[in-house]
């Protein structure tokens, strides 16, 4: 139910919020577990995140890289995601019965909305334990609050080669139009010169 709530919350954002996106987002993530996150823009619709989190349930800390696919829904900035990386573990726990330090295949899907400098965002991540760790499959949920670092500067210079494109489109048809209103006008003229042209006397 509270992750209903939230994704409503993020549609009604999406419709009445100025947003903007980011190419490099750093903050919070809460959630089962709390910790750091960084997010870096690699291409227009494609993401790295770095999570460093703390799980006090399993007294272990997690380093977890992933990369993650970008679809925009509704307006540009809102986005749902998915993705895929490797995490790995450090026990915090002494004694011949601890277990060993987790390592294994991370998995990531959720929404996000970037508004003004604040990226928000809500995510599932399923982990899998190829080795270590106390359980051999978590599921984690968090929201996550960044700050918006840098505003896309590699989305801007692929959107000025675009602008640039569209504007020759532009200057082509507006002398295509130049062209055809002169060939009318020169039309125009000869039927008038015919028009009111004097017959002969013979």
């Amino acid at each position: 139910m509270k992750n209903t709530i939230l994704l409503i919350t993020f549609c009604s954002a999406a419709f009445f919020a100025q947003a903007q996106g980011y190419d490099t987002a750093f903050g919070l993530r809460l959630g089962t577990e709390w910790g750091l996150t960084l997010k870096q823009r690699l291409a227009q619709r494609i993401t790295a995140e770095g999570i460093l989190q703390y799980s006090n349930r399993y007294k272990q800390t997690t380093i977890t890289a992933l990369g993650a696919k970008h679809f925009p829904l509704l307006v540009r900035n809102f986005n749902i995601y998915g993705g895929a990386g490797l995490h790995k573990g450090f026990v915090n726990i002494d004694g011949d019965d601890a277990p060993k330090d987790p390592f294994g295949l991370t998995f990531i899907g959720g929404a996000e909305i970037s508004v003004g400098r604040i990226n928000v965002s809500w995510d599932i991540k399923p982990s899998i334990n190829v080795t270590g760790g106390e359980k051999t499959i978590y599921t984690h949920t968090g929201v996550s609050v960044r700050y918006i670092i840098d505003k896309r500067p590699l989305i801007e210079k692929k959107s000025e080669k675009e602008k640039e494109r569209a504007k020759r489109q532009r200057q082509k048809r507006k002398a295509k139009r130049k062209k055809k209103r002169a060939k009318k006008k020169g039309v125009g003229e000869k039927g008038i010169k015919k028009k009111i042209s004097i017959p002969k006397i013979g």
